[in-house]
């Protein structure tokens, strides 16, 4: 078998797996609020609606990643959390700094105060456990 037609290595074995249903319950959490959001009142906060669907987008790459498994697809989870952990704490930040800006919370307000902090407290986790798996393999 040549290294293309290999299997990808799993990423949701183990802890792997929790996070994969983190995330998934969060795709549902911040896309089903912010489609309900933007459908029912968009004018009154799109930035925060906006904000919202882009964090359900996210946490749907990084779902898909996860469960594709596969060091490309370990590599663009590793990223794209990345880019989470800098989304949470530069909105959860704007939103204590400048509160007017939001008349209503994102996914990501306060960092993620309203999910119980998942938000920050996920990509954390998941980029810890990203770099775990690539060690494993020894890479």
């Amino acid at each position: 078998m040549t290294a293309l037609q290999e299997k990808p290595t799993r990423l949701i074995s183990g802890p792997g797996m929790l996070l994969v249903w983190f995330y998934g319950v969060m795709v549902v959490g911040a896309v089903s609020r912010s489609a309900y959001q933007i459908a029912t009142d968009f004018g009154r906060a799109p930035l925060a609606y906006a904000l919202s669907a882009v964090a359900g987008l996210v946490y749907g790459f990084i779902t898909y990643s996860l469960v594709r498994g596969g060091e490309t697809a370990r590599r663009a989870a590793q990223v794209c959390c990345a880019a989470e952990l800098v989304g949470v704490l530069v909105v959860g930040t704007w939103t204590l700094v400048e509160p007017s800006a939001f008349p209503d919370a994102t996914v990501w307000s306060d960092y993620g105060m309203g999910y119980v902090f998942i938000p920050v407290l996920l990509p954390l986790s998941a980029m810890y456990w990203l770099r775990q798996a690539r060690t494993e393999r020894g890479a």
